[in-house]
């Protein structure tokens, strides 16, 4: 094998291989690679049923490299221009001591050399080589043909927020693998994001946003924490595609599928109580602050707070038996309705608190065995429309 002799950047000779006929040969920066790899690699299980999936995949084709990672249920692909190519192909490179490798590098080329016969990879950096073992990259799990697919166009900006609003309310009941996810509802004047676990529930609906075909799916928690990664760097909108086993999501260097979730979704709205007589409006932040102080206090298995209104004074208070802790707060606040005690989990408030960007927000409610909801006080935008539903929990009298 001949062989040339080049200079690194210590101004020493060394050796490099000329790349052969069966040697794939491509050149990135190793921050951009990184950067693309990281974004990802979320994908990724920690143990897999199939080993090939421990990797990603590899493919060069006319001057660029695309990179996929997947579960076999999520399939997550970015796409890199290269600096340089010879040859395209593809292989399987093992994922841990490839991101391990990269994060030690400071920005420099990094030159992949990979023989396509036995799938050895060398990686040349400015000052080393490393050598690792890859795999046949047709091993691969292929990524599902689409057929029948009707596309939509959404708002980086509307699906961040959605995603944002909704996420943290979904279920992690293996029983109940519909309330796992988030269901999307497509209408012809607005699109509409629900997750609840039964116990909290978050409807986001956007009035900006529709659909010629009215259709609905539900979308798993994973690939929606992925794309959450990815859509604050998107500049454009974002393609969904779908049918009825998949969803497609297309922005900028990145592509997503994934295999939606099997079953009918609750019917939210029934939850949902129409007379709600009793208003309570006051400071998100200053309430958000008092829950989670006061519950502090309160006993770790139920987290339960107690809120007392009268008049406009809010009571919040909270106790352990067990350990003779005790915590009660007051606060002003706006209020119209008959005077109520109602319980609720103060970690599931604080969590719609937290997620709310409102100054002040308004609790509905009308009895104490009923949910509250809650909902901004006056919304900074029109198009949007946020509900959040909170079920009391019993008070121990």
């Amino acid at each position: 094998m001949e062989a040339e002799i080049i200079s690194d950047t210590s101004g020493k000779t060394r050796k490099q291989s000329q790349n052969p006929s069966n040697t794939m040969k491509f050149i990135v920066t190793s921050s951009t690679l990184l950067r693309h790899l990281q974004q990802i690699s979320g994908v990724l299980n920690s143990s897999n049923s199939i080993p090939i999936l421990d990797n990603f995949l590899f493919s060069i084709e006319n001057g660029n490299l695309t990179v996929s990672a997947s579960d076999l249920e999520s399939t997550m692909t970015t796409e890199i221009k290269l600096q340089e190519s010879k040859q395209n192909g593809k292989i399987a490179v093992p994922t841990r001591i490839l991101l391990d490798t990269l994060k030690t590098f400071p920005e420099q080329p990094l030159t992949f050399l990979i023989d396509q016969k036995t799938f050895a990879i060398e990686i040349v950096s400015e000052s080393g080589k490393f050598r690792l073992s890859g795999f046949d990259g047709e091993e691969f799990p292929k990524v599902p043909e689409l057929e029948s697919l009707k596309p939509v166009e959404i708002s980086n900006d509307v699906l961040l927020s959605a995603i944002n609003k909704t996420l943290f309310a979904t279920g992690t009941d293996e029983l109940r693998p519909v309330m796992s996810g988030v269901f999307f509802q497509l209408s012809r004047d607005s699109i509409t994001f629900v997750a609840t676990d039964a116990h909290k529930l978050v409807r986001y609906r956007r009035r900006d946003t529709s659909v010629k075909n009215e259709a609905s799916f539900i979308v798993p928690r994973k690939p929606l924490n992925l794309l959450k990664n990815v859509l604050p760097d998107a500049e454009e909108s974002i393609k969904l595609s779908f049918n009825e086993n998949n969803a497609f999501f297309e922005l900028g260097n990145y592509s997503l599928i994934c295999r939606l979730i099997e079953g009918r979704y609750p019917n939210y709205e029934a939850v949902i109580p129409v007379e709600n007589p009793n208003t309570l409006t006051i400071s998100r932040q200053s309430l958000l602050n008092t829950v989670r102080r006061v519950s502090i206090f309160a006993n770790k298995t139920t987290h339960q707070v107690r809120f007392k209104i009268a008049g406009s004074e809010l009571l919040i208070s909270s106790e352990d038996l067990d350990f003779a802790n005790e915590a009660k707060e007051r606060l002003s606040c706006s209020y119209t309705g008959e005077d109520i005690e109602i319980g609720f989990n103060a970690k599931f408030l604080s969590e719609m608190l937290g997620n709310l960007e409102c100054e002040d927000v308004s609790l509905l409610m009308s009895a104490p065995n009923r949910a509250g909801i809650l909902v901004p006080a006056s919304p900074d935008n029109k198009d949007e429309d946020i509900l959040m539903l909170v079920m009391p929990v019993m008070l121990n009298n």
